[in-house]
This record gives structure tokens, sequence and C-alpha cells, in this order.
């Protein structure tokens, strides 16, 4: 079954530091659509590690983001998104590593090309704990430096074209919003 993010609000139209403290409450895992309130158990969440785990631990324990923290790993990221944060992740599953063009990922993760792979991870982050009923179209600054563009239709919620597939997996310094791609800043 193929989940879809229906609404977002208010990012573009607010400014981060709105988002710095918010915790989700009873509303962990909802998404909303016409004002009808719906909610959705995430499935990349395990229950052993809720949000009392970080990024990276979820990240390890949904068993589908192998690659992403490998990449994280060889970009010396750990500890950043170990960190208090507040982040928010818009993280590619395996699938979207395993769609690049042959050896794309093996070259990334050489020693050599670090500077490239923390450009295009950290244009996957945002400095602030955003859940997806808080989210509107509209540019948000990522931890590279540059914005992504988030657009919402009919079919979804995009960033930078790729898929939302699944939102509001939380972690203790922030959230993780699923995504069918990976998304390559301008200058990566």
């Amino acid at each position: 079954m193929k989940t879809k993010i229906l609404t977002l609000a208010a990012l573009a139209s607010l400014p981060f530091a709105a988002f710095a403290g918010s915790s989700c409450g009873s509303s962990c895992g909802s998404y909303e659509k016409a004002g009808k309130a719906t909610y959705q158990k995430a499935s990349y969440q395990k229950a052993s590690y809720g949000a009392k785990a970080d990024i990276v631990d979820t990240a390890v324990a949904a068993g589908s983001f192998n690659t992403l923290v490998a990449a994280v790993q060889a970009a010396g990221l750990v500890d950043t998104l170990k960190g208090d944060g507040p982040f928010t992740v818009f993280a590619p599953t395996d699938a979207a590593f395993a769609a690049l063009p042959a050896g794309t990922v093996e070259s990334l993760l050489l020693p050599e090309n670090k500077d490239q792979l923390v450009a295009i991870l950290t244009y996957h982050v945002v400095p602030a704990k955003v859940l997806a009923k808080d989210v509107a179209a509209g540019e948000a600054p990522t931890v590279n430096g540059q914005t992504v563009t988030i657009a919402i239709t009919d079919g979804g919620v995009t960033v930078e074209g790729a898929n939302v597939i699944q939102t509001d997996v939380l972690a203790s310094n922030g959230v993780i919003h699923v995504i069918d791609q990976v998304i390559i800043p301008g200058d990566a």
C-alpha cells in the first residue's frame, strides 16, 4: 500500500525557530486532508526505539536505510546526526540509492569524494524538527546552505521531485520523512 502525505501546513511562511521546541504530543504519525485527521503508524519506526533513539539509531533500526547510514558514516556525519538537533531528515531508502546510475554510490563513498558526499547528505537535512502537519509548499533551508523546494499536488508531496512516501518517523532529536529518490544539490 502506497502512503501519501495529503497536506502540509506553514513551512514556507514560518521561521524554523518556531519548530525548534515542538513535540508531537498525541498527533505523532498523523496527517490531515481537508481538515479531517487520519492517524497512521510509521511503518519504519521500531516500537523498541520510538522517540527514544536519535536519527541515526532510528534509521539503523528501520532496516531500509543501510546505504544512507553507510554514507553518513563515510561522510563523518554520525556524531552530528546523533547530536541535539533538532533535525528533519528527508531519508532516501536503499531502493532510492540503488536507482542511481551504476557506480555512483561506490564513488561517493570514496574518501576523496567526501566533500561531495557531505554536500549531498546535508541537502537532505533541515535544521529544525518539522512534522508533516507543519509543512507547506515552498522553499526550505537545508544544512548545506541551499534550499529544497517542497511541492504539494493531488498525488502527494515532493521534495525536489522526490516523493515523500512516509512521514513522521520520530527520533529523540528530530524526525525522518522517507523519500523515494536521492536529491542532489545544484553544486554536487
